[in-house]
């Protein structure tokens, strides 16, 4: 399954559970947070200052 960044941290966690550690790796350490869960991955870059392509590739590997 392709991970795309307009997919929310929600939808990423339901399907990929796995890729949990990599999301806490990159400091986003509020995955529990009702929030979090309909933010984008694009989004939650933003808010903490990440590159988007970065993640996505480590996410996609």
């Amino acid at each position: 399954m392709e991970i795309r960044k307009d997919m929310t941290i929600g939808e990423l966690l339901e399907t990929a559970p796995d890729k949990a550690d990599i999301l806490l790796e990159a400091g986003m350490h509020c995955l529990g947070c009702p929030a979090s869960q309909a933010e984008t991955i694009e989004e939650a870059c933003e808010v903490h200052g990440l590159d988007v392509e970065e993640l996505m590739e480590k996410l996609n590997a």
